[in-house]
């Protein structure tokens, strides 16, 4: 949930053309990866859940690619991108590490 409102505050900063571009994108991306969790945890079963968090890992993904597109195109600064990947790296090796886990159980 931090990360939603991290990446919100940062979108915040983006150039006002990108409002329906990549700010948007980005933003649904983000708030898609606690959706995604949130759902699959109320789904019943272990395969359902690893499948809701498939689709979160991907929008991790689709999250990290936006930062890539807005640092290249210098909407931040480096540095903070920098660590908004890092942040974003990480989630994404704790949902591997829970489908991981939620496998093995099965």
């Amino acid at each position: 949930m931090e990360f939603i409102t991290v990446i919100y505050s940062l979108s915040s900063t983006f150039p006002s053309e990108e409002k329906f571009g990549l700010t948007n994108q980005i933003r649904r991306a983000v708030v898609s990866i606690a959706l995604n969790i949130a759902e699959g945890s109320g789904s019943g079963t272990d395969l359902e859940f690893r499948r809701f968090l498939k689709m979160a890992l991907r929008s991790t993904y689709e999250v990290m690619a936006a930062l890539e597109i807005a640092s290249n195109l210098k909407y931040a600064k480096k540095d903070i991108i920098e660590r908004r990947l890092q942040e974003a790296d990480e989630l994404s090796a704790m949902i591997a590490g829970l489908i991981k886990k939620l496998k093995t159980d099965s």
